[in-house]
């Protein structure tokens, strides 16, 4: 049996997770990815097929390492704020395959002190 690595079990789940929750104009995804040295966030209306607002630890101003749970939990604040300087307040959260648990978890946290509810 040929061996499957770590990321092929996650886009496996994600599969898994997408096929239950999607983005529309009234709740849209809120969507995460993360890498070793960053991690992303974008709030996606599926319907329309189009990413609404988007933050991640890889942009020129950005001032925060994404591979720690504090960068992390600046993405998520800076997400939640982009997202209601766009009008929307409540999203469905996509972890993407990943546990929630340490940079998910604290991204997560962050969007909803920063005020969007899911």
């Amino acid at each position: 049996m040929p061996q499957t690595n770590k990321n092929e079990i996650r886009v496996r789940i994600h599969k898994r997770i997408r096929k239950k929750i999607s983005g529309n104009a009234e709740r849209p995804r809120l969507a995460v990815f993360r890498s070793l040295k960053h991690i992303y966030a974008q709030v996606i209306d599926d319907r329309a097929g189009r990413t609404i607002v988007a933050a991640s630890s890889n942009e020129k101003d950005a001032s925060v390492n994404g591979g720690n749970i504090t960068g992390a939990k600046e993405i998520g604040r800076l997400v939640a704020e982009r997202a209601k300087a766009q009008g929307i307040t409540r999203v469905v959260f996509d972890r993407g395959g990943y546990l929630y648990h340490g940079r998910v978890k604290a991204l997560a946290d962050a969007a909803r002190e920063g005020g969007l509810e899911f």
